[in-house]
């Protein structure tokens, strides 16, 4: 979804090059771009909605600094407003459960849940806690081992069978 997202502004940034105001027009023009990116990141339509709003909100009457152009000053008001959404505090695993607690990584294909989940998993064996990955996709169990993923944790298929270890 980032990716996009990113696209969708350099998209913006060309659009919007040489005007030293906002306009309810380029801005409108902006976030039609931002509202495409975050809806295709599968983002729920009222969180959209709101954080077009609020962007719209901030960005209507805003003077550009001279030594900002309009594209990297929306940008600003973007980065600003996803940081706001999203949290702007690192917050830790909670793992204060009764055991096995399960981590659900669910998402769409390329968005790196197997990539992440072998970080996670690779975090939960230094901090000494046993790991399992159940993969459903054989492609995910093929890239978990070429990550090199810990012999330290058990990867099972989704019938329930251990994967042969390489290493």
């Amino acid at each position: 979804m980032l990716e996009n997202l990113t696209d969708r502004l350099q998209s913006v940034i060309k659009t919007i090059r040489g005007q030293a105001r906002f306009t309810e027009q380029n801005i409108s023009d902006a976030m039609r771009e931002v509202r495409i990116a975050l809806i295709e990141g599968d983002v729920a339509l009222a969180v959209v909605k709101d954080f077009i709003d609020r962007v719209k909100t901030k960005a209507l009457g805003v003077e550009v600094l001279q030594s900002l152009s309009p594209g990297q000053a929306i940008i600003k008001i973007v980065q600003d407003e996803l940081t706001v959404l999203m949290g702007d505090q690192n917050v830790s695993l909670d793992l204060n459960v009764a055991p096995p607690a399960i981590i659900l990584m669910a998402g769409l294909q390329g968005s790196g849940k197997t990539t992440t989940s072998a970080k996670l998993a690779k975090l939960l064996i230094e901090k000494r806690k046993k790991c399992y990955l159940r993969v459903l996709m054989c492609i995910a169990l093929q890239r978990l081992i070429n990550l090199k993923c810990s012999p330290k944790v058990l990867i099972l298929n989704a019938s329930i069978q251990t994967l042969p270890r390489s290493h």
